[in-house]
């Protein structure tokens, strides 16, 4: 796991090695992707440079250093990420005649593009990857992210494509003097419906987030750029095709055996939950050593899942590390989460997801986890709540729904209590036109983003209109189509990648290996009468053979942390200074009005706008951060 950064110019340097030197500080920011080595490369005829900051996990020698050039010296690569099958293509391109210095999955990349060119390697790849390179025949570099969303890679011209930037994260590209940090207010609007920045956008008018799945290709002085799907799961959601052969329990067990492969210590996240169990069983099948497993734990017990998690560590019979952590220990990750997050980023979530990577780190380099399972195997419960919604609602003619909905709402909004404005935020519901439309209420933290956001356009807001969604499926395969095509890459990954890498841990995902993915959606995901079950029955089948199911077969918890009690109680004095009235006014980015409401009753026990405010302030808190 490492992050990258370059640039690509017209403007020429102020001195000999200005190129190198500006990459090189651009490539400092990431130093927490990459605590082992730093490089940089530099053609400043060409306008050209690149940065590297290294975690080694294969091939630790400098063989693997980067950025790296191709034998024949075409291509020059700067990336991030692990390719899971590399022996498999290396094997290819030494039959092909091409010779190898190491043995590490950057120099096999470097010598695939060299060899099949960029859109001919990518479909051969199995692995979590974003990369730049260089091509000195066509003057150009491509970006390519890897098909999930994995791993993160930022692009944009702030000055009409004389000067192109990217990387890893938003911090290079804020070193580069021809860096514009101008907020996008329509981004700002989807952070606060949503709690996360969906992209493409970034909190950046000029910049924006590569789409999973995609690559794009730019040159200096271009103001275009040239965007390319090379794998869509809307496609391979709406085919119908059969996937690839094998059954689901061989395809895990091959995709958690690939990402065991380390020259450094290797672990797991364990919560105790079906996702993150079945990734350990799996891995400890393939062991002939006990598993490191990690768990945290919490005092208050709707957020602790330790004792789950060492329940099936002992069954499993793991090496297993748990740390209970007090609120103190989690409150003082707040004024870290500017940083680590890099752009406003508002899942709660994403607290202990940092103190587990950090106990994690203490031991090993690399950490697989159960994420992705919930979205691709149907696990949420809101899922079923939005289908037998609707199931209710639907064979009530739509006008007769849409005036019960105004009546209900607003009489219920005049009733005090808390009570009543949760059963008025239930009637809005009335109104939907769709299962989908019943599925996105759900999600919604600020219905009125754009009137709350100055100067948003309402129109650029509007990701998860279900009529995007393939029409053939069901609501439920509706629900996971929209959670793994933005959810999943912008909040769950996100959160993930930025936690873990914050201590320089690579984070793995196995359950997301792009044939389970397409297993599941083509094939796998179906009962008898074709319609997706709820609940992961396919997984529990599947753990059930090495856990027993009293260990894992109970209610699903979030991984959370108490903030609406904190924002009443120790984060009190922190929100007031972010939400005082004169400093929104002052700062022209919200209007103050809702915002204030909102507070006062979440205050005084009114409500609870945890949700909805803790948006508003992790853009305040890292719009403070960043001046």
């Amino acid at each position: 796991m490492c992050g990258l950064a370059g640039f690509l110019t017209t403007d020429p340097p102020a001195e000999p090695g200005a190129f190198l030197h500006l990459a090189r500080r651009m490539g400092e920011t990431l130093s927490h992707r990459g605590p082992d080595a730093s490089g940089g490369w530099a053609d400043e005829e060409a306008g050209v440079a690149f940065a590297h900051r290294r975690l080694s996990i294969v091939d630790l020698s400098e063989a693997g250093t980067q950025p790296m050039t191709s034998s024949c010296g075409r291509f020059v690569l700067a990336y991030n990420g692990e390719i899971y099958n590399a022996a498999e293509i290396r094997d290819d391109l030494v039959a092909a005649g091409r010779a190898f210095r190491g043995h590490s999955d950057t120099e096999v990349l470097v010598e695939a593009i060299a060899e099949w060119g960029v859109d001919v390697t990518l479909p051969k790849l199995n692995g979590m990857f974003a990369f730049a390179v260089w091509d000195a025949t066509s003057r150009t570099v491509t970006l390519a992210r890897d098909r999930i969303g994995i791993k993160p890679l930022y692009y944009g011209t702030p000055d009409g494509g004389r000067t192109w930037l990217f990387g890893s994260e938003l911090k290079p590209l804020r070193e580069h003097p021809a860096f514009d940090a101008a907020i996008d207010r329509d981004a700002l609007a989807l952070l606060l419906r949503h709690g996360m920045v969906v992209g493409p956008r970034s909190i950046y008018r000029d910049v924006a987030k590569l789409a999973p799945g995609t690559t794009v290709t730019f040159r200096a002085g271009a103001a275009d750029a040239d965007v390319r799907p090379y794998w869509s799961l809307f496609d391979i959601a709406s085919s119908g095709e059969d996937g690839p052969d094998g059954d689901l329990e061989q395809l895990l067990t091959d995709a958690v055996g690939r990402r065991m492969v380390a020259d450094v210590p290797v672990g797991a996240f364990l919560s105790g939950g079906i996702d993150s169990s079945l990734v350990v069983a799996l891995m400890q099948r393939q062991s002939t050593q006990p598993v490191r497993t990690f768990s945290i734990g919490f005092g208050e017990s709707r957020y602790n899942e330790a004792d789950h998690a060492a329940a099936v560590a002992e069954h499993l019979g793991t090496d297993h590390t748990e740390l209970y952590v007090t609120p103190d220990d989690a409150l003082a990750v707040i004024p870290k989460l500017p940083t680590i997050y890099d752009e406003p980023f508002a899942d709660s979530s994403q607290i202990p997801t940092y103190l587990v990577s950090e106990l994690t780190r203490r031991s090993v380099t690399v950490s697989l986890s159960g994420d992705g399972g919930d979205e691709l195997f149907a696990g949420y419960d809101r899922y079923r709540i939005a289908r037998d919604v609707w199931k209710t609602l639907s064979p009530i003619p739509g006008p007769l729904r849409t005036l019960a909905a105004a009546v209900g709402t607003a009489v219920l909004r005049r009733l005090p209590g808390q009570t009543a404005r949760k059963f008025a935020r239930r009637a809005d519901k009335l109104g939907v036109g769709s299962a989908g439309d019943v599925y996105c209420s759900q999600l919604i933290h600020w219905a009125n983003e754009t009137d709350l956001v100055l100067g948003a356009d309402r129109r650029a807001t509007d990701w998860s209109d279900p009529t995007l969604w393939p029409s053939k499926l069901d609501p439920i395969d509706q629900f996971r189509y929209a959670d793994m095509r933005v959810y999943l890459p912008d909040d769950i990954l996100t959160k993930v990648d930025r936690a873990s890498m914050a201590v320089s841990l690579e984070a793995r995902v196995p359950l997301l290996d792009h044939r389970v993915v397409e297993w599941v959606w083509r094939r796998g995901n179906l009962s008898p009468d074709g319609r997706t079950p709820f609940g992961k029955p396919q997984l529990k089948a599947i753990l059930a053979k090495y856990v027993p199911r009293e260990l894992f077969e109970r209610p699903k918890m979030g991984f959370g942390v108490p903030i609406d009690v904190w924002l009443r109680g120790p984060l009190r004095d922190w929100a007031e200074a972010l939400l005082d009235d004169r400093r929104l006014r002052d700062e022209g980015f919200f209007d103050p009005g809702p915002i204030r409401q909102r507070w006062r009753e979440h205050l005084d026990g009114t409500n609870d706008w945890h949700y909805p405010l803790w948006n508003v302030l992790m853009f305040q808190a890292w719009r403070e951060g960043t001046r």
